[in-house]
């Protein structure tokens, strides 16, 4: 703990290792030696450490101040958001990919957990808190499985607008990119496709854990061929549909 701490303490102030040895007066080698875990201070050294940034000596060695960039957003309607903060105390984008999903589902209330997670920079975004989605299947064509989407959170249920798109996480469905309706009457939100042939689908309010509302996307396929497989795919479904009711009336 006492190497995180000294560690996030010398960024937190934003001076090098050899600024912080020389303040020591030890060499940096051996100050990196204390960042990695490899060997400990003498408590006077650790007196001295304390006192440079001001804080108590249990405090810096037993106390986690290294999770001091982490914070947890509290909101009623949709529980605990929990994010991670750069240098300068912006928001980073964390990526949630295919691999992650499952543990996400299971600890997107854990800031330790987030904070593991890559991060991800996206130019000339405005100020908010955003998380990028991996998002797999091909519901949502021309949207690529693959793709990654941009997204920002939404803190209430009732901020969601009518047939634009989220990620919407439960435990009962997982992640899944949607277009959305509310349905206040019911409690209930409407999911749709934009790929017909799959069926729109309800989820309680109650059930839903975080909303994410689209910004924008990554893509790693080429445009054109993707609206083109999105087409054909419609034909051959109108095909099907059509042969099956020739076939009913043989």
């Amino acid at each position: 703990m006492l190497d995180l701490n000294l560690k996030h303490l010398r960024k937190q102030h934003q001076i090098s290792q050899q600024e912080l040895a020389d303040a020591m007066e030890i060499p940096r080698s051996t100050l990196g030696d204390y960042e990695r875990g490899k060997t400990e201070p003498n408590i006077a050294l650790l007196l001295k450490m304390a006192g440079y940034f001001d804080i108590s000596i249990d405090t810096l060695v037993a106390e986690k101040i290294y999770l001091d960039d982490l914070r947890v957003a509290k909101n009623e309607a949709l529980k605990i958001l929990a994010i991670t903060v750069d240098s300068n105390n912006r928001g980073n984008i964390e990526l949630v990919d295919t691999k992650a999903e499952a543990g996400y589902l299971d600890s997107f209330q854990d800031p330790e957990y987030i904070r593991e997670l890559p991060k991800i920079r996206f130019p000339g975004i405005p100020s908010g808190t955003y998380r990028g989605f991996e998002i797999q299947g091909d519901s949502m064509l021309p949207m690529e499985p693959g793709s990654i989407i941009i997204c920002s959170f939404v803190e209430r249920i009732e901020h969601i607008k009518d047939d634009r798109t989220y990620i919407i996480v439960s435990k009962r469905d997982g992640l899944v990119y949607k277009r959305v309706k509310r349905d206040d009457k019911s409690n209930q939100l409407l999911l749709n496709s934009d790929n017909e042939v799959f069926l729109p689908y309800t989820i309680d309010y109650e059930d839903v854990n975080e909303v994410w509302e689209y910004y924008a996307h990554l893509s790693f396929s080429d445009a054109k061929t993707s609206v083109e497989n999105a087409l054909q795919e419609k034909l051959d479904d109108i095909q099907r549909k059509v042969t099956a009711l020739h076939a009913k009336h043989i």
